[in-house]
């Protein structure tokens, strides 16, 4: 599976084109759909439901944040949008992105991912 639910960030696109190749490689009887294939494509087809319940761009494209990136990914998140200078002094270098990633998840939801938590919005 080139999808796993060991990356920090993954794309809902990502997700759907993984699933349509190995939805493909099964209906046409392709040799290299195994048992392994089957248990991702199923995997997969639990994380879609779940995202296409919670997430309304799902089939757009939404990002899923793994639960242990969060806080770096708020960090990015707001230099990103010019929230944070480039040249960051202080009080800037004093966040505590801790409490902002917590405060930023509260528009996420959480889904699983085979046991491991993402976020999505």
């Amino acid at each position: 599976m080139s999808i796993s639910n060991s990356e920090n960030v993954i794309d809902s696109r990502d997700v759907i084109e993984e699933i349509e190749a190995l939805e493909a490689q099964r209906d046409n009887g392709d040799e290299s759909y195994d048992d392994t294939a089957a248990n991702d494509l199923e995997t997969l087809l639990r994380l879609a439901e779940q995202g296409e319940q919670y997430a309304a761009d799902w089939s757009y494209g939404e990002t899923l944040i793994r639960d242990s990136y969060f806080e770096e990914y708020a960090q990015e998140l707001a230099e990103d949008c010019g929230m944070i200078p480039s040249d960051a002094k202080w009080p800037c270098t004093c966040i505590d992105w801790e409490k902002a990633a917590r405060e930023l998840r509260m528009d996420y939801t959480a889904i699983d991912f085979d046991g491991v938590t993402y976020w999505v919005r």
